[in-house]
């Protein structure tokens, strides 16, 4: 019986040991960023990006990318992207917009491509902030920007969308919380004590009132698409999923998923151009009266 309790006593002590260097260490768990700075981009590049710098609320100067819109009120698709690598591995996946007359603007976060600070939840969201302010900072209309998320980069593009309320959000492979996503990996923790930067998307969804479209597909092993579901359930706008067959986390545009996202945007910007036309022409017509004033 005492070396049954030894056991035990050793397994209890073993597991406080795990649970310390989870806690201590969460953070290098959750991020993996590519700390090489983005590349320089010639001024004629195939892209069409620039690189651009903005400020962040706690003083922090990142650099990013960004790419005009071909029309000057073209709708600017703000991209915020997951744990992994920098912004410039998703070159490609901003070329698909951009081949279609989009603005795109490749936000990259405190310790990722070169940037300072390391990357916290709070962090990542003054990150984003500071990318629409430069936007707007330089003459684009938030009327125009579309909240685009992937992966770890949908928490910050809900709390985007639940702060500006865009007429679009796109989610690529979304969750319901960094929690959940935690539980699902580490059932023999207790995530939901230990976690830090939480992400909780599915508390916020809910006043969300753009128009959403989440991408996930059917194979992730890494976000389960149960917890895309449960995110898509807790949604009170206008909304629709789409399950790319076979999908796994890191190949959804390698399987059409940017024909899906630039179809359902072509699809929702009809749909509320007459009602932009109409705010346009009330607009003109109180501005040709004075605005109404007495």
């Amino acid at each position: 019986m005492i070396i049954v309790f030894r056991v035990l006593g050793i397994a209890a002590a073993f597991y406080l040991v795990v649970l310390a260097l989870v806690y201590i260490f969460q953070r290098q768990m959750l991020y993996f960023p590519d700390k090489r700075a983005l590349p320089a981009l010639a001024k004629d590049n195939a892209l069409g990006m620039e690189t651009v710098e903005t400020k962040t609320a706690d003083g922090l100067k990142l650099k990013a990318w960004f790419a005009p819109p071909r029309d000057k009120d073209g709708e600017i698709i703000v991209m915020y992207h997951g744990n992994a690598g920098n912004a410039a591995d998703r070159a490609g996946k901003a070329k698909v917009f951009i081949d279609q007359g989009y603005g795109v603007y490749l936000c990259e976060y405190r310790g990722y491509g070169g940037n300072p600070g390391s990357p916290t939840e709070r962090g990542l969201y003054a990150d984003g902030r500071s990318a629409l302010a430069w936007l707007e900072d330089h003459g684009y209309s938030p009327s125009h920007f579309i909240i685009y998320g992937e992966s770890l980069g949908t928490g910050v593009a809900v709390q985007m969308a639940l702060e500006m309320q865009p007429k679009l959000l796109v989610l690529e492979a979304p969750f319901s919380s960094a929690v959940e996503v935690g539980q699902a990996h580490y059932p023999f923790l207790p995530v939901d004590t230990l976690m830090k930067d939480r992400y909780d998307s599915i508390a916020k969804i809910g006043k969300v009132k753009s128009s959403l479209l989440i991408v996930h597909g059917d194979e992730d092993a890494v976000i389960p698409i149960a917890l895309s579901h449960r995110l898509f359930e807790a949604a009170n706008h206008t909304k629709e999923f789409s399950s790319v067959h076979e999908g796994t986390h890191v190949d959804l545009y390698e399987r059409h998923a940017g024909n899906i996202v630039l179809d359902w945007l072509k699809a929702q910007l009809k749909l509320m151009k007459p009602k932009d036309d109409e705010a346009a022409q009330a607009q003109g017509k109180k501005a040709r009266t004075g605005g109404g004033a007495k």
